[in-house]
């Protein structure tokens, strides 16, 4: 069996319990939360599940070796040490990413600049040639964290961040993160068990990331490229099988609804499901919130309504103040989870929540609430069984510290340091897991993948009609016409028959 190795996953503030858990279920090992990020171990078909599977994460590290240093040449010479044939050869390009707190190195350019020129002089030196930098598209991604004089070196197997799902054709203005609207649908444990609906659904990415999450689909389906894929060691063999692999998917018997009262938003999101190949699971309206009216079927309510911040909206507080008449008179028996940013809009919902959560929203310190939408009085409710406050959510609230002391829901914080870089100080490594293998020769470049085959199209392939497209899957699972997908550029492998497939559309 392959040995397992240390890996890093990043994610946002407040999602690090949500992609513990994904991890755990996808059987990673020794699985850690830390700030912004989950440590775990794993084998190479692991990293690539991750990279693949994982809703909440958005990046995949590998660290290769981990080292104390007090100044930029100490950094210098610790890299410089390292055999980079390994990793590379003149003929492939790097570019290195840098995160730094510490009062010994103040600008993480720099630390990225002496991290290039160790590896650019060794090669220099020994072959009296050097490996170029590029920033956009490079064979190999590095990355640097330093926490005082702790330096950990990782390779990014990422790439471009996970959070670019490969779906999204068109955005409107500020939409949420698809990483984060994952998050916020994991945290209400909901997994396709009703109706699903948001009513103010801007581009729709709380909608595609449901339909995700309720069919069990990889995140990863619509992406071009990992960064791994252009590793020396990638095994296209291997990955091919993950991607090929959707014996964990399934049914989904109930339905996803988006309303917003902009035409221009529900055209958008009606784009990017059917990029998605989901318009068979989503339906997408325009409707004004103050219109909404009783679900027949049982539901559950997601939504990130405006904050006065990146959108404006005409009377704010007015509109939380119809928000919850909404779901008071027209969401009996509903559950509601509602992400804002102000108390005084949360104040004018003027309904009691079972549970807050603290949660970032790009550089804005937000909450997530659960409202439970009962009739009558709670007395009542709770004398008939009903349940207002779970045991978890109970225990939850009771914690200390939940939420930043002296918090100011205006306060600021700087994006990139807050939201996006991992603090991996507390990251315990192995040294035989760091040490070098042997250099390996390396690869050919690869044609980005197609997207994966279905079963109803390999049936139509292996009739003799090649003109049916992959997107003519069960109507009970996809659409009938899963356009869309003219953008993307992969090759795949049908895993029974172990033979390529060029997929073509038909309108």
């Amino acid at each position: 069996m392959e040995q397992e190795f240390n890996l890093i996953a990043k994610t946002f503030m407040g999602l690090e319990p949500v992609l513990a858990k994904e991890l755990t279920q996808l059987g990673a090992n020794n699985v850690q939360i830390g700030r912004r990020m989950v440590s775990f171990t794993g084998n190479k078909e692991m990293m690539y599940r991750a990279n693949f599977s994982l809703h909440t994460a958005i990046k995949i590290l590998k660290p290769i070796n981990y080292f104390k240093a007090r100044s930029a040449d100490d950094v210098y010479e610790k890299i410089k040490a390292m055999d980079w044939s390994t990793y590379l050869d003149n003929d492939r390009t790097f570019t290195v990413d840098a995160v730094v707190f510490s009062d010994d190195f103040r600008h993480s350019k720099f630390v990225a600049y002496k991290v290039k020129d160790a590896i650019v002089d060794q090669f220099r030196e020994r072959t009296g040639k050097r490996p170029n930098i590029s920033v956009a598209n490079p064979d190999l991604r590095l990355h640097i964290h330093i926490a005082e004089d702790d330096c950990t070196l990782c390779l990014d197997s990422s790439g471009e961040s996970l959070h670019r799902r490969g779906y999204r054709q068109e955005s409107v203005e500020a939409p949420l993160n698809e990483v984060l609207a994952a998050g916020m649908i994991m945290m209400t444990g909901w997994q396709g068990e009703t109706d699903f609906i948001d009513p103010m659904c801007g581009s729709g990415t709380l909608l595609i990331e449901a339909a995700l999450i309720a069919r069990n689909m990889a995140p990863g389906l619509f992406r071009k490229e990992y960064a791994f894929e252009k590793w020396p060691d990638f095994d296209a063999d291997l990955f091919d099988e993950i991607y090929n692999d959707d014996s964990q998917e399934r049914e989904f018997n109930h339905h996803i609804y988006g309303y917003d009262i902009d035409m221009k938003a529900v055209n958008t999101a009606r784009l990017n499901a059917k990029a998605a190949g989901l318009t068979a699971d989503i339906t997408i309206e325009q409707q004004d919130f103050k219109d909404f009216q009783q679900p027949k079927a049982k539901a559950i309510l997601v939504s990130n309504p405006p904050y006065g911040e990146r959108i404006s909206t005409p009377d704010l507080l007015g509109t939380y103040r119809m928000i919850g008449e909404r779901l008071k008179h027209q969401f009996v028996g509903g559950e509601a989870w509602i992400l804002s940013y102000r108390e005084e809009c949360f104040e004018q919902i003027g309904l009691k929540p079972s549970i807050k959560i603290p949660l970032f929203n790009g550089s804005l310190e937000c909450e997530f609430r659960k409202y439970q939408m009962f009739d009558g009085k709670m007395k009542s409710f709770r004398s008939e069984g009903g349940i207002v406050k779970t045991d978890e959510e109970k225990r939850l609230m009771a914690e200390k510290h939940r939420f930043k002391k002296n918090r100011e829901f205006k306060q600021r914080l700087d994006e990139q340091e807050e939201n996006e870089d991992a603090d991996i100080r507390s990251f315990t490594f192995h040294r035989h897991d760091l040490e070098p293998k042997e250099p390996r020769k390396p690869r050919a470049p690869r044609e980005p993948r197609e997207p994966r085959e279905s079963r109803d199209s390999k049936k139509y392939r292996e009739s003799g009609d090649s003109r049916k497209s992959r997107d003519s899957r069960s109507p009970k699972r996809f659409s009938e016409n899963r356009g869309g997908h003219e953008h993307f550029d992969r090759s795949g492998k049908d895993r029974k028959n172990n033979k390529r497939f060029n997929p073509k559309h038909e309108d």
